[in-house]
């Protein structure tokens, strides 16, 4: 028979947020509400459309370093050390790019974004962190963008509000975090979409691991009329729309690192995401621009079934 299944959901960082609980839990309605919490308090400290967020605030600070909140100060933690590891591929400091782009507006209060002078990117080698302190020095008219890791972030976040819950799962719009079996007793199982069509899937996904998450970076849904917004900031001619990819789906323990790597791999392309990705172990399906799937197995937990045609 199959367990009963509780779902809540609300709207917040540009996406449908939804909570499901498995079996009968007396506090599943407070805990599911303090999960979903959690992403209006990281869009609230992360978000680069609203000028009175913690993140704005850093970036219109003093010269100097800048008191900042354990929250902001982990993300940008983590996205420092995903950019290290991709070589830049992964650039928090795309903020004024971005925006020059047209990615510019809130997708529903359409307040505009404020905007910087220059065009500022990769300068994350050059920010400070103080863990002591827990400080962040930018360099001068650094402009931060953390859509590539803010959404993953929350996942984790929610989860660990549901820490005394089996089995349950966390989905923001393509990504999602997943722990122990759905209301059928079986792993969970999650579809890959096809980004030629995206309506379809190309894959399915489960995986071995007690807790994981699945974040997909691509093309087919963002864009404006200069194109998509992952871009490339590591040429010397400056920044331009990732080429190569069409889509990066990354399974990882948590939700930030496999969001962050995701739109890494999408710079990169497949050969190289390929061997980044598989030294960060984790595993993943790429798809490239001509449509040819590549799979990297480098946690070995994830199980892709192919979907026919």
């Amino acid at each position: 028979m199959p367990t009963p299944l509780f779902e809540y959901a609300t709207t917040a960082m540009s996406t449908v947020v939804s909570v499901q609980i498995m079996g009968e839990h007396p506090n599943a309605t407070a805990l599911a509400a303090e999960s979903l919490d959690w992403f209006r308090l990281v869009e609230a400290s992360c978000s680069r459309f609203d000028p009175a967020s913690e993140l704005m605030r850093l970036c219109h600070a003093a010269p100097g370093p800048a008191h900042v909140s354990p929250l902001l100060f982990e993300v940008l933690r983590v996205a420092l050390a995903v950019a290290q590891a991709s070589e830049g591929a992964f650039d928090p400091t795309l903020g004024s790019a971005l925006h020059a782009r047209g990615f510019n507006r809130h997708w529903s209060s359409h307040e505009w974004a404020p905007a910087f002078a220059h065009i500022t990117t990769g300068q994350w080698r050059d920010i400070v962190l103080d863990e002591t302190a827990l400080s962040v020095q930018l360099p001068i008219a650094t402009a931060l963008d953390l859509g590539g890791i803010a959404k993953g972030f929350a996942l984790d976040l929610a989860a660990r509000a549901l820490a005394g819950i089996a089995d349950c799962c966390v989905v923001a719009g393509g990504d999602l975090l997943c722990r122990g079996l759905n209301a059928n007793g079986r792993p969970w199982c999650t579809a890959v979409l096809d980004p030629f069509r995206p309506q379809q899937a190309v894959c399915t996904v489960t995986v071995g691991a007690p807790e994981y998450a699945v974040c997909t970076s691509g093309d087919y849904v963002r864009r404006t009329a200069h194109g998509h917004h992952l871009l490339d900031a590591r040429h010397q001619h400056g920044v331009s729309c990732a080429a190569g990819m069409r889509s990066a789906t990354v399974i990882a323990p948590q939700a930030a690192i496999a969001d962050a790597l995701a739109t890494a791999a999408f710079v990169m392309g497949p050969q190289a995401a390929s061997a980044m990705l598989k030294e960060q172990m984790v595993d993943a399906w790429l798809i490239d621009a001509e449509g040819t799937s590549h799979i990297v197995a480098g946690w070995g937990r994830a199980q892709f079934i192919p979907c026919s045609s």
